[in-house]
């Protein structure tokens, strides 16, 4: 039940994600698109060779650790979506006008939609399967390369106010990375 609940959860996150991407600024791709391909067919071609359901977890105590990561871990990325408003867009993208957030959860962390999607892949791992590592992989390595991007991106849009803003946040995880 709980892992029913786990993914009717995630498909809830990525219906809210598509409606609220249409109330976002318009703007320009930066060469997203191509690493979105690449990782699509990664994802297809790991998923033709686990076998789903090998790794399943089945201790209570991790299951419990794991529904707390995967619940913080949206809650997480929400909570940054909301804040960012309209100034949200796919990684990697240029928007019109764009504005510098630096409030919520984006005062101690530069990407917390990435760490809080990464959170939640990892509590599912923990709370359903552990082949969702695999998964955790590859977005790690998706949204490390999407922020150096994005960091790019905002250091030549605010080149006044960004690095200092760089300098006093975390990429990632507060307090580490």
């Amino acid at each position: 039940m709980f892992r029913t609940a786990i993914y009717l959860a995630w498909a809830a996150f990525w219906i809210y994600w598509m409606v609220a991407a249409a109330n976002s600024k318009h703007g320009s791709s930066s060469g997203g698109r191509r690493v979105r391909g690449l990782a699509a067919i990664g994802v297809m071609v790991m998923a033709r060779f686990v076998r789903i359901g090998s790794l399943a977890v089945h201790d209570p105590a991790m299951r419990v650790i794991g529904v707390m990561l995967f619940v913080s871990g949206l809650a997480l990325a929400v909570w940054a979506r909301l804040n960012l408003g309209r100034n949200w867009g796919m990684p990697m993208t240029l928007k019109d006008e764009p504005e510098l957030v630096t409030s919520g959860p984006y005062r101690s962390i530069r990407h917390p939609i990435y760490t809080g999607i990464l959170l939640a892949t990892l509590g599912t791992a923990v709370a359903v399967n552990l082949d969702w590592f695999l998964l955790l992989m590859l977005l790690c390595a998706y949204f490390v390369h999407s922020a150096v991007i994005e960091e790019r991106l905002m250091t030549s849009q605010f080149p006044s106010v960004y690095p200092a803003y760089r300098d006093r946040t975390k990429m990632l995880v507060p307090f580490v990375l």
